[in-house]
């Protein structure tokens, strides 16, 4: 069965398993908020693909490159910021192109040049 990557479907000890790592250290992300898992009615964690991806992530900047939990927590906020960034850019690109290709643009997007001429007159006493 495949699963939508932001479906939460996996229970801690099989993320904890799958990763190679302690319950503990999951509990400790998400008390550092560096990972928020779904809840389901009987509040048992349950971890999506996004989720798992991202905890990928804390351990390779933890043990390959030795950041501390504060530094990731600020890499994470750069990179969604940088994510973000890059979506509306890639937005404003698609919709560049939806203009040039009707060769309209809507009154609120329309850019307007307008000169102006100014005059120096100097008098003479």
């Amino acid at each position: 069965m495949i699963h939508d990557y932001d479906e939460p479907v996996y229970l801690i000890s099989i993320v904890a398993k799958v990763l190679e790592i302690h319950p503990q250290t999951l509990r400790q992300y998400e008390r550092e908020n560096l990972v928020t898992p779904s809840r389901s009615n009987g509040k048992i964690r349950l971890y999506s693909q996004r989720d798992i991806d991202r905890i990928k992530l804390i351990l390779r900047l933890t043990r390959e490159l030795g950041v501390n939990l504060a530094g990731v927590d600020i890499i994470l906020r750069l990179k969604e910021n940088v994510d973000g960034m890059e979506q509306d850019i890639l937005d404003l690109r698609q919709e560049v192109m939806r203009a040039k290709n009707s060769q309209t643009v809507s009154h609120d997007k329309a850019l307007v040049a307008k000169k102006s001429i100014y005059e120096m007159i100097i008098f003479k006493k």
